[in-house]
């Protein structure tokens, strides 16, 4: 990955400071380069998000041994697949909360710990029942995970490269998806289903334990809550060693005093007041829509090419190709944002997902043409659908920040439930496959007109990303 200050010189002159100068610290961190302890931080939260997705996968890859063992039906395992998703939602529309009242890092930690500690529990399942509880249990520890990753990660970078960083922080969720495919085929024959599981659980735990000691509180989320100015000193300092003489004062500036959250107001009251409202229910839609199409190609492309007539191996060996440019397309469009509008540059990415999607359904006759075109269409899906916690990061303000995200996050996985469970009922309507892809292509492009609103909104171009309305350079 290309450094995230590569390209753009930081400047690391700063004017001489008054004594007991008050520092903004979001200014303090866009005119220093990126340094060794941000890529810390950067590394932490990418193994938390890679564990993430080890562990949501992971069902999926010992369901078929899980049905032959227990000798049940692959329908009955419908609810075990599913429960993790609804943890997911619950975990993420609770953590977000939690985390703007107590902090990014304790709930984070706490969150690695649930799913690692449920994964394992879930490894000693005798039944379907029980496991389904697990897996529900642990989907709320995913959840949690995810949206304070995100706030955190955003919280340290420089303005100048937040996207670009926060969806390099991604790529580790199809890195870890990736890894648990790889896992299981090795382990399952070697040491059974249970394993995989273990796996998914012991590993989490043991990054709990290095980030209790590695991973620092959010410095704008201590300056909100007041901490001791010495506390926010040593994390800046850690940033550039010796760059503060100990006698500094702190403070955040968000856009305009009507921007930040009054002081006693609830973060969840915070999203629904009438400033951001209109922009929150956007990014709602925008996420759930993304989810819904994605879950519902993810779910069902197999069937759908098989349908179309070709061979099994063949309509999986397509399939296979949505997710792979994931990372590609996650960080050229992280990459974009940084340069220009981020709401219409990913509004312009979801509508080119949509334009490859339709294209699909009209491709089936070449089979070297459809595997371009769902390629494509995937890179940007995913691309598109990376992107959004960095929107939402960048539309609140510190106080509620934390919130903002995982409320759209936790939403929008009713969106990939929808999807999953819609597939079906889509199949059985007996339309030809360029009429199926012509109907999937449809919330692409929802999300594409949600975007361009909410861009048009005042005030919404000035918050387009944390820090660029924070400090008056």
């Amino acid at each position: 990955m290309t450094p995230p200050n590569s390209g753009q010189p930081a400047a690391t002159h700063e004017p001489a400071r008054l004594p007991g100068a008050s520092i903004d610290v979001q200014q303090f961190i866009d005119n220093q380069p990126f340094s060794r302890f941000q890529w810390i931080i950067l590394i932490l939260c990418f193994l938390i998000v890679a564990a993430d997705g080890f562990d949501t996968a992971a069902i999926g890859f010992i369901a078929p041994v899980l049905a032959k063992e227990w000798g049940v039906s692959r329908a009955h395992l419908g609810p075990v697949m599913s429960a993790a998703l609804f943890g997911l939602a619950a975990g993420a529309l609770v953590a977000g909360p939690l985390a703007d009242r107590f902090g990014r890092k304790s709930v984070l930690v706490g969150s690695v710990l649930c799913f690692g500690g449920w994964s394992v529990a879930s490894a000693f399942s005798t039944s379907l029942e029980a496991l389904t509880a697990l897996r529900f249990l642990t989907g709320l520890g995913l959840g949690a995970a995810m949206p304070n990753a995100v706030t955190l990660m955003s919280e340290y970078a420089p303005t100048r490269r937040r996207s670009l960083a926060v969806n390099a922080m991604f790529c580790g969720f199809t890195l870890g998806s990736s890894a648990g495919g790889f896992a299981a085929a090795w382990l399952i024959p070697h040491y059974g289903w249970h394993s995989v599981l273990l796996v998914g659980g012991i590993v989490p735990l043991a990054l709990a334990v290095l980030l209790v000691f590695c991973l620092p509180e959010s410095v704008r989320f201590m300056v909100a809550r007041k901490a001791p100015a010495e506390r926010i000193a040593a994390a800046l300092s850690r940033i550039r060693p010796g760059a503060l003489r100990g006698d500094e004062r702190f403070h955040v500036q968000e856009a305009a005093p009507a921007d930040a959250a009054p002081p006693a107001t609830s973060s969840l009251r915070a999203i629904l007041m009438p400033r951001f409202l209109s922009g929150t229910v956007l990014l709602w839609t925008t996420y759930f829509m993304g989810l819904l199409i994605f879950y519902l190609l993810t779910s069902w492309l197999p069937t759908l090419f098989a349908d179309a007539g070709y061979p099994i191996e063949k309509a999986a060996l397509i399939t296979a190709l949505f997710p792979l440019g994931g990372g590609i397309g996650t960080l050229t469009v992280g990459w974009l944002m940084d340069r220009g509008h981020p709401w219409r540059i990913v509004a312009g990415t979801y509508a080119l997902t949509g334009a490859l999607v339709y294209a699909v359904g009209h491709g089936a006759g070449d089979l070297f043409l459809l595997g371009v075109l769902v390629f494509a269409a995937g890179t940007c899906m995913n691309g598109a659908q990376s992107s959004m916690p960095t929107l939402a990061a960048g539309f609140y303000p510190t106080q509620c920040r934390a919130t903002g995200v995982a409320w759209m996050l936790g939403i929008g996985r009713f969106g990939g439930i929808v999807g999953a469970l819609l597939g079906a009922q889509i199949l059985g309507l007996g339309w030809s496959f360029g009429k199926i892809f012509g109907l999937l292509s449809l919330p692409a492009f929802v999300a594409t007109a949600a975007l361009l609103i909410a861009s048009a909104r005042p005030g919404t171009a000035a918050r387009q990303a944390v820090g660029q309305h924070d400090a008056a350079h």
